[in-house]
């Protein structure tokens, strides 16, 4: 087993320990949330090593653009059971889709479009120190994400055996388990049904685009990022 399939499954069974954990006489309290946020993707020095889009701007014709311009809006929807004032568990999905134009440093009319699209899936655990339905509850939690994902590149490129230009489209889809870690706060409005919502979340993961043969450059496309939601809370 991997390294990173090891994390996924320790963090998997503690989600499951402490829902069979949960005291029986706890009340059980069902939420749904929606919202919207900001997904900001992890940053070029820290990317996967094989990252295609590292490889795009480090290439021996390299493309000119912006890791940070991936950073775009996401909607989520998500339902939870809480266990009692201190525990709860959620499931939820969510959709984030960026496009970024780039061309070629040396040649800026040889264009082209990025495009990426992740739907994460996600299993959250959520523990709540202090505070009730009814107060300020700041929280923290973890859990893990089935990141769906699909990433292109199209337009003009340069063949640099013989720096010839040539239009073409290279896609990649996949879907690859992460990790999430989470923290946020609720704020209750008017009464303890309802609640405004603010969380931090942030994703690891990895998809596998298939490298040359597949017209890209890296044979990853990191999908690590941070994400800022802000929601609505129904409980009921």
């Amino acid at each position: 087993m991997t390294p990173e399939r090891r994390r996924n499954a320790i963090i998997g069974l503690w989600i499951a320990a402490v829902l069979v954990g949960a005291p029986a006489s706890a009340q059980i309290v069902q939420s749904v949330s929606v919202g919207m946020g900001l997904f900001f993707p992890r940053g070029f020095d820290s990317r996967n090593s094989a990252d295609t889009l590292v490889a795009d701007l480090i290439a021996d014709v390299p493309l000119e653009f912006d890791i940070g311009q991936f950073k775009s809006g996401q909607f989520f929807g998500e339902w939870n059971i809480q266990f009692g004032n201190h525990l709860e568990v959620g499931a939820g999905v969510g959709y984030y889709r960026s496009q970024v134009l780039s061309a070629y440093r040396n040649r800026v009319s040889v264009a082209q479009v990025l495009h990426l699209q992740i739907v994460p899936v996600t299993g959250i655990a959520r523990f709540f120190p202090f505070g009730t339905p009814s107060t300020v509850q700041p929280y923290v939690g973890a859990g893990i994400s089935a990141l769906q994902w699909r990433y292109s590149e199209s337009g003009r490129f340069v063949d640099t055996r013989d720096n010839s230009e040539f239009n073409g489209s290279f896609a990649a889809t996949g879907s690859t388990l992460g990790r999430v870690f989470l923290g946020g706060l609720r704020v209750p409005v008017g009464s303890s049904m309802e609640a405004l919502t603010v969380e931090w979340r942030y994703q690891f993961g990895v998809g596998k685009t298939g490298g040359l043969p597949a017209g890209f450059l890296g044979d990853k496309i990191d999908l690590s990022g941070g994400t800022v939601n802000f929601g609505f809370l129904g409980r009921f």
